[in-house]
């Protein structure tokens, strides 16, 4: 059974980060941040869940970067327990899927525990003022197939907070696999 997200917290501000990239560059959410939104993804790379939508996620943020919106990826998964999500594997995930975006390891897993993040994949959407403004799937899946009429939740969601500023009221929750904590 899947874990879904809360719903959307409007207006809540995006918290500070300073995390490795793949690239082996520490980036802050200062350095990530768009012109017209942010969005920050909670994703690993065994996650049924993010595997699924790995290629929408993809190309959806090559729209958002032409609307002026950023967007990082996070993994805060225990890599002892889930040697799938370790930062060696996370190179070659994003190397794989041809990642257009910044894919940051948070090994103390304070980032995902700052922004309640709760599943992979766990999408913050925010506007030019770093304020929440979606907190929804990227589009709907049947039995983790991506359902592809027309544009993903998650881009119209986006595309419209680029322009008004505002998210949509009505959301759909994403749901994936749960954040895999280490025992500490």
């Amino acid at each position: 059974m899947p874990i879904q997200t809360p719903i959307c917290d409007f207006g809540q501000k995006a918290q500070d980060f300073e995390l490795k990239s793949t690239e082996n560059k520490i980036l802050s959410l200062n350095d990530i941040k768009g012109e017209n939104g942010t969005l920050i993804m909670f994703i690993c790379n065994h996650c049924p869940y993010v595997k699924a939508i790995t290629k929408d996620i993809v190309e959806d943020c090559i729209e958002l970067k032409k609307l002026g919106i950023n967007s990082v990826a996070i993994c805060a998964n225990d890599p002892i327990n889930y040697p799938e999500d370790s930062f060696e594997n996370m190179i070659k995930f994003a190397e794989k899927n041809n990642f257009s975006f910044p894919y940051l390891v948070d090994e103390t897993q304070e980032i995902a525990k700052t922004y309640d993040a709760v599943c992979t994949p766990d999408f913050f959407g925010y506007n030019k003022n770093l304020e929440l403004q979606y907190r929804g799937r990227m589009r709907e899946l049947k039995n983790l197939i991506p359902v592809r009429s027309g544009e993903s939740d998650l881009l119209k969601a986006m595309k419209q907070i680029a322009e008004t500023g505002k998210g949509p009221e009505d959301q759909v929750p994403s749901a994936g696999c749960s954040i895999k904590w280490k025992n500490n």
